[in-house]
């Protein structure tokens, strides 16, 4: 009973992917006209400008240090 539950479950999995394969082939070659003709190149240096580095103040960055200076005398003092 258990080995039928399984080759049913597997059967199932197997349709569902068949269909999602035939979408995404059908969807694939629309998609690829459709970018070629409307995408707009843009060079590396303006994507980056985009993202804001984030800054730590000094007292978050002496909290972290001073955990990790913390974590390394616990592990030095185990062995």
């Amino acid at each position: 009973m258990a080995i039928e539950s399984i080759l049913t479950q597997i059967d199932a999995e197997i349709a569902r992917l068949k269909e999602v394969r035939s979408l995404l082939a059908g969807i694939g070659t629309v998609t690829t006209k459709i970018t070629k003709t409307k995408t707009k190149k843009t060079p590396a240096k303006a994507t980056a400008k985009g993202k804001k580095k984030r800054v730590l103040s000094a007292e978050a960055r002496k909290r972290i240090a001073d955990a990790q200076r913390k974590r390394w005398a616990a592990q030095k003092a185990k062995s």
